[in-house]
């Protein structure tokens, strides 16, 4: 299991842990909705770059791969500032309680330059995106908790931590009234989680780097935030309101997990997955 199992605290039931040295274990783009070309995606989409695996070659120190093993899930996102790169695994569930995900990250700008490059990367976050069992609810919805770590903003240090519960309009996708989509990553009306300020180690020099540990806690049943921890933090997600729609024809009991990684400068954002862990109760 490598040296980063112990850093990691599941719970009982593991739906997946998975090790980037034995390759991408079904996580992939975060492909736009379109329907009959692929021109009617929404534009944000059309830019996004598929996740990568990474040795974490520099080319000052040479390789040190992953925090347990060789390779690291990598996304990296276009050179301009505003892009993103997004990685996402997708599955179903199968019991109505709380889930967890873990993951072991890190994140830098794109080492270019003899410079630090610490406002280089705007922002990096996880999501989960599920909607309730056929015959769960009443009035069943989909859900998106999404909660990010706001680097920078504009060539200016921010480094908290915000939530969105507020949703970006549907737009229909073709003349068939099957396929919507909205782009739900942009960056406003993002809320600042209670007392969410917290610096992260970024180190010296652009070639380095140092692994941070992240967890979000979610009920399926109550489709409510449990929690969130960064590294040693627990952070008060007692008003955290997840963003939600009514449920869509062709998604019961989805559990999307997804990570994504946003630029704030014209130069490449890199954020770095090892040991995404998803167990339940």
């Amino acid at each position: 299991m490598g040296t980063s199992v112990n850093l990691l605290d599941p719970m009982d039931r593991i739906l997946y842990c998975d090790d980037f040295s034995t390759g991408f274990n079904g996580w992939g783009s975060l492909i736009g909705n379109y329907e009959g070309s692929v021109d009617s995606m929404l534009p944000e989409y059309m830019d996004m770059r598929p996740p990568m695996l990474s040795n974490l070659t520099m080319w000052d120190a040479g390789t040190s791969g992953a925090i347990g093993g060789s390779y690291a899930l990598k996304l990296a996102t276009r050179p301009k500032q505003g892009r993103f790169c997004v990685a996402i695994k997708r599955l179903t569930f199968r019991n109505w309680g709380p889930v967890r995900v873990e993951a072991m990250y890190t994140f830098k700008t794109e080492a270019t330059g003899l410079q630090l490059g610490e406002t280089g990367v705007r922002a990096f976050g996880v999501l989960l995106d599920v909607q309730h069992a056929d015959g769960q609810a009443i009035e069943p919805l989909r859900v998106l908790p999404h909660v990010r770590y706001l680097n920078a903003f504009k060539g200016q240090r921010c480094e908290r931590w915000p939530y969105k519960s507020e949703r970006e309009p549907l737009q229909n996708i073709g003349i068939r009234n099957k396929t919507w989509s909205h782009f739900h990553l942009k960056s406003h009306n993002w809320k600042d989680i209670r007392q969410g300020d917290q610096q992260l180690c970024y180190n010296e020099i652009a070639t380095k780097h140092n692994w941070c540990y992240m967890r979000l806690d979610f009920d399926l049943a109550s489709m409510k935030f449990l929690g969130f921890r960064s590294n040693e933090r627990d952070l008060d997600v007692t008003d955290t309101e997840p963003m939600t729609l009514s449920a869509m024809p062709n998604l019961w009991s989805m559990l999307n997990v997804a990570f994504w990684v946003e630029s704030d400068a014209d130069a490449r954002a890199f954020f770095y997955l090892d040991r995404v862990t998803v167990s339940t109760s």
